[in-house]
């Protein structure tokens, strides 16, 4: 008996695992495809959330969120390279051009870069501000 106590203990601990993994992997993909689970989708036991936290969640205004994001390194780039294109862009990332088609209209709707053709200019206030 204790044997099997001992791998079903053992299984129980990888699924845990397994399962917090797929979650990393789940807000990678789509970090990166800026999307968000289909609302009829339903959430995994371990992401459920409480009442108060989702309404937090959902109260945060959508788009840039600070730090590191893709939509900030691409200002950035924009800064240190006026002109730079979207294909330019996203070799510098490594990520795919298609994100950036989404990414870089917001940044517009921000007034920090402006369209220049087929490149992107930073907006003149935003390249003093770094």
């Amino acid at each position: 008996m204790s044997f099997v106590d001992s791998t079903v203990k053992d299984i129980d601990s990888r699924l845990q695992e397994l399962q917090q993994e797929v979650t990393k992997l789940e807000a990678a993909r789509a970090a990166l495809v800026g999307t968000r689970r289909a609302p009829g989708r339903r959430r995994s036991p371990r992401t459920t959330r409480s009442t108060p936290a989702r309404a937090t969640r959902t109260a945060r205004p959508r788009g840039r969120r600070g730090g590191n994001t893709r939509a900030n390194q691409a200002l950035q780039l924009v800064r240190k390279q006026p002109g730079i294109t979207i294909p330019q862009i996203a070799e510098a990332l490594k990520i795919e051009p298609n994100y950036l088609y989404r990414v870089m209209p917001k940044l517009v709707s921000d007034g920090v870069v402006t369209r220049n053709g087929s490149g992107w200019d930073p907006v003149a206030s935003a390249s003093k501000s770094s």
